[in-house]
């Protein structure tokens, strides 16, 4: 069996992190694109493991929550017109979860934007911090029921509701490819006693841009949206480690997984790849081959 020489997986996987999209991937590495896909089925598969079973007793402070959009395969209005449908098409959520001092991404899901999706969100985030912290998130209404069902009495939690609208004096019709203006912002006290000083959603929304930025999936207004669900989410789980465990935080001067003390050293994508050659099933013996019928 032919197996990728390591720097050609650590290529791979660093380009697919930094925003390449996987058939670009696929002409610089001089690979299959079906090379590319299984090596991300494969580490998004050891990523979304090893998150779960590294990012546990947090020692957090703050945690800020939100959510970012992309879709797969169509946006929610044009499913329906689909020439060719696919299982999961339509619109996609990614909850975040982030430690708002050492910047870690404590925990992510990847479905839809209700009520079901925030409840199990939010018991994720609960069963991986060691304390009570102070909770914020914007005003979207299915975290009031999930936060109170996940954390009950204990946490400090308050709502960023923000208002938006058009700034004074602006009167320009070109409005397909500017975001709305934020007018104003109120702080709402949900459970506990938050500090009011510390109410922002600022850090997990300058995550979720790097994301954005990061990941050809979530570019806006181009082709590079996910094709299949699955490989939505095991993009997101590479990221994720990626993020945590081996870029280099410009203000720590560490990965957030050191400033958290979940790791205590910096990775590499090599160690990566190793770490994955290390669980990997062993090759067999090939069977003698069959000779075909004259």
């Amino acid at each position: 069996m032919n197996k990728l020489p390591l720097q050609t997986r650590v290529q791979i996987l660093s380009m697919l992190c930094e925003g390449n999209s996987m058939r670009s991937i696929s002409r610089v590495a001089d690979v299959s694109i079906n090379t590319v896909s299984k090596l991300l089925v494969d580490a998004g598969k050891f990523c979304a493991d090893l998150h779960d079973r590294e990012v546990r007793n947090v020692k957090s402070q703050r945690v800020q929550c939100d959510e970012i959009w992309s879709f797969v395969g169509a946006k929610a209005k044009t499913v329906s017109g689909m020439k060719k449908p696919v299982d999961g098409a339509g619109d996609v959520w990614t909850w975040t979860a982030l430690d708002s001092d050492n910047k870690l991404i404590i925990s992510w899901l990847v479905g839809g934007r209700d009520g079901e999706y925030a409840l199990a969100f939010m018991d994720d985030v609960k069963d991986r911090l060691a304390n009570r912290v102070q909770l914020t998130t914007d005003g979207h209404r299915a975290y009031l029921n999930a936060g109170e069902e996940a954390f009950g009495a204990d946490i400090d939690y308050a709502m960023l509701i923000k208002q938006y609208g058009e700034p004074e004096g602006n009167k320009s019709p070109e409005r397909r490819y500017s975001p709305s203006v934020c007018t104003g912002a109120t702080k709402t006290r949900i459970e506990g006693n938050p500090d009011p000083a510390h109410v922002s959603t600022s850090h997990i929304e300058r995550a979720n841009f790097t994301m954005r930025m990061a990941n050809r999936r979530f570019t806006r207004l181009t082709n590079a949206f996910s094709k299949k669900f699955e490989n939505h989410v095991h993009m997101v789980a590479i990221y994720t480690v990626w993020y945590d465990f081996i870029k280099m935080h410009k203000t720590l001067k560490m990965t957030p997984a050191m400033a958290a003390g979940v790791s205590p050293t910096l990775w590499s994508m090599d160690d990566l790849c190793e770490k994955m050659d290390a669980v990997a099933p062993k090759p067999g013996k090939r069977g003698p081959y069959k000779k075909n019928a004259a």
